[in-house]
């Protein structure tokens, strides 16, 4: 065998692991699809990994974390309110069971792409700010960037999980099964599309 014929089978078993990379070992980054064309930078689906745990230091630089894999960014975001602070694991095992949740609920559907089309979905398009001269405030109606639409997708869904879970029988990995089918649907059961729409419907008002 050449030299060349050695590189040749190297690059083609590489490109064979990098296809079966699988999230959890379960569930395929392939035809993963963002359907809104301005957020497919953001939504970061082209970094298969089997683990949502990369341990990488995303807000160094600014919109580095957009190349951070969305999976791993809803995990972070699990880890909220003081008592939850570092508790990677235990976020990724409430992950991992509320895609078990949604592939049962789904028919079989993939749950990342369940999840890319609840992260879509949730984020206002538009928003109110203030804008204040001379001591007189009022409120103007601004577009979001596709960064902070995502930004605010995010901490919608798991807000609202958390919220659900709290002080019921349900667990949060159900609640977070729930939030992101409805999401996903657009269905106003979701509480992260009810926030949405009561956002846009403000910043209309100020328009």
């Amino acid at each position: 065998l050449t030299l060349s014929h050695c590189i040749d089978k190297t690059s083609r078993g590489d490109q064979e692991t990098m296809a079966e990379i699988e999230l959890f070992g379960k569930w395929s980054f392939d035809q993963l699809e963002v359907k809104d064309m301005s957020l497919t930078d953001h939504i970061q689906t082209r970094k298969k990994v089997y683990v949502p745990h990369s341990a990488g230091r995303w807000n160094l630089k600014a919109f580095r974390k957009t190349q951070c894999p969305i999976v791993e960014r809803l995990v972070n975001s699990i880890m909220r309110k003081g008592r939850n602070n570092g508790k990677k694991v235990m976020a990724m095992r409430i992950v991992r069971h509320a895609f078990e949740i949604i592939h049962l609920l789904s028919d079989g559907a993939n749950p990342l792409l369940v999840l890319v089309d609840a992260v879509a979905n949730s984020g206002a398009r538009e928003d109110s700010t203030r804008i204040g001269s001379a001591g007189v405030v009022r409120r103007q109606a601004v577009d979001v960037s596709p960064m902070r639409r995502v930004n605010t997708a995010i901490h919608l869904l798991t807000t609202g999980a958390r919220d659900h879970a709290f002080r019921s029988i349900k667990t949060i990995a159900e609640c977070l099964a729930d939030e992101l089918l409805n999401a996903a649907k657009g269905s106003s059961n979701s509480w992260a599309i009810k926030k949405k729409d009561e956002l846009e419907r403000v910043a209309k008002g100020n328009r």
